[in-house]
C-alpha cells in the first residue's frame, strides 16, 4: 500500500506504482490518496495514468496541520483494516506522510520510508517537515535512503543499519519519464529566444510574509536592471503566496505568473531555463540531472549533497545575498559552469527498481520476522 496526498509525493510515488505494476506477479499495488492537496495532485494522477484505490478527500478551506494529521489517521483504519497490506510505504515529510506512519504502527503493519534520512536538525526548519520526517523515520520498519549522507543521518538516531537501502531519489525516475525536446508552453511565445529564463518558485510556509516579498523585490529589481533576462513563476494556490506575487511583481513586463505547472510542464519548463531558484526540496534534486545551477531561498538544506557537489547554492531570502548570486551566475561564466556541470547526488533513474527489489529481498528473507511487534 502505498499513501500520499500532496502533489511533490505523488511525483515521487508515481514511478514505484508503475513499476510494480510492470512487476505484477510479485506486487499488487493498493493506492491510497489523503487529499491532502485536490488540483495540483489530480494533475500527476492523470498524467501518470494512475488510478486510487482509495481517496480520503480530507482537503478543507483553512485546513490546519492538526486537522490533516488526525482527520488522516482516522480515516485511513477502515482501509487498512479491509485491505490488510503486507507493507505501508509512505514518502518524505508531509503531514500525511507522519499521519500514515501512526496508522501503520497502530495497525502494527511494517512501515517503509520512501527518501528517508533527510535532515537539517531544526525542529523548525522546515516546518513542519523536519519534524515530520524524524517522526516518521522513528516509526519506519525499513529505509529507501537516497543518499549515503541520509544513511549516516539514520544511524545517528541508533535507526537499524540492516534496513537501510541506499536507491537514490525517485525523483529521477520520474524526470526520466518527462522532459522532452519537442515540449512547447505558451509562456515561451511571449519570450525572446535570445532571453535568459529564471524558473521560480517559492511557498514554504516559513518563507511566506515579509522573507517572501524581500525576496520578490530582489528579483523585480534584476529584471528591471537586466533587460536580457525573463521570469517564469508558477504561482502556488496558497492565498499568502498568491498575495505576495501579485503585490510585487504586478505590472512587470518580464515577470510571468502563471498557474502551477503539472509535473510534464514543471520539468521542461526547468530543461529550458538558464537557471533556477526555489525553496523547494523536490526540485534541489531534479535541476542536477539538468545542468541546470539551483539557488536555493532557504537558509539550510536538508539535501546538502547538492551544496557539496556545487550545483545547489544557499542563498537564503537576504536581497543583497540574493542579488550577488543572480549577477554571478549571469556574468561569471566560470561559476556557472561549475554549478551547471556539477555531477547530480541523488540517482541514475533506478530507485524504484531498487526499492521493489529490496521489498522483494526483505519478505523473501523474512527480514521483518521475529521483532517484539507482531510482524
Amino acid at each position: 500500500m502505498t499513501i500520499f496526498g500532496t502533489r511533490p509525493e505523488a511525483i515521487k510515488m508515481a514511478p514505484i506504482i508503475l513499476e510494480m505494476q510492470k512487476q505484477s506477479e510479485n506486487f499488487t499495488p493498493i493506492t491510497v490518496l489523503t487529499g491532502q492537496h485536490k488540483e495540483m495532485l489530480d494533475q500527476v494522477m492523470d498524467i501518470f495514468n494512475i488510478k486510487a484505490d482509495y481517496n480520503l478527500h480530507v482537503m478543507k478551506a483553512k485546513q490546519t496541520l492538526s486537522s490533516i494529521t488526525t482527520t488522516v489517521i482516522s480515516k485511513l483504519d477502515d482501509i487498512i483494516q479491509k485491505a490488510q497490506p503486507d507493507i505501508i510505504l509512505v514518502h518524505g515529510d508531509t503531514t500525511t506522510t507522519f499521519a500514515a506512519a501512526v496508522s501503520a504502527f497502530y495497525h502494527q503493519i511494517p512501515l517503509g520510508h520512501v527518501e528517508a534520512g533527510l535532515r537539517t536538525w531544526d525542529k523548525y526548519s522546515p516546518y513542519p517537515e523536519e519534524m515530520n520526517r524524524q517522526m516518521t523515520d522513528i516509526l519506519s520498519d525499513v529505509y529507501f535512503a537516497p543518499t549515503k549522507l541520509s544513511r549516516e543521518n539514520l544511524l545517528k538516531q541508533n535507526l537499524n543499519d540492516e534496513r537501510i537501502y541506499i536507491t537514490g531519489n525517485t525523483a529521477i525516475d520520474a524526470l526520466n519519464q518527462t522532459v522532452d525536446k519537442n515540449y512547447h508552453h505558451s509562456v515561451l511565445d511571449n519570450i525572446a529566444d535570445d532571453h535568459k529564463i529564471i524558473l521560480l518558485t517559492m511557498h514554504r510556509r516559513e518563507n511566506q510574509g515579509e522573507r517572501m516579498k524581500r525576496t520578490f523585490e530582489a528579483i523585480r529589481d534584476e529584471v528591471l536592471r537586466r533587460k536580457d533576462i525573463e521570469v517564469v513563476y508558477p504561482v502556488h494556490l496558497s492565498p499568502a503566496v498568491q498575495s505576495a506575487a501579485h503585490e510585487i511583481f504586478d505590472g512587470i513586463k518580464r515577470v510571468h505568473l502563471i498557474d502551477p505547472l503539472d509535473v510534464v510542464d514543471f520539468h521542461n519548463m526547468a530543461a529550458r531555463s538558464y537557471f533556477i531558484m526555489t525553496d523547494s526540496g523536490g526540485v534541489q534534486e531534479e535541476a542536477p540531472s539538468l545542468g541546470k545551477p539551483v539557488l536555493v531561498l532557504r537558509d539550510e538544506t536538508e539535501r546538502p549533497e547538492g551544496v557539496t557537489a556545487g550545483t545547489l547554492k544557499l542563498v537564503g531570502t537576504d536581497p543583497k545575498v540574493i542579488k550577488h548570486a543572480m549577477d554571478e551566475l549571469f556574468d561569471n561564466d566560470s561559476e556557472y559552469q561549475r554549478m551547471a556541470t556539477a555531477k547530480n547526488p541523488y540517482g541514475d533513474g533506478t530507485a524504484s527498481k531498487q526499492i521493489l527489489k529490496a521489498i522483494e529481498d526483505i519478505f523473501n528473507d523474512h527480514k521483518l520476522d521475529g521483532d517484539n511487534n507482531g510482524y
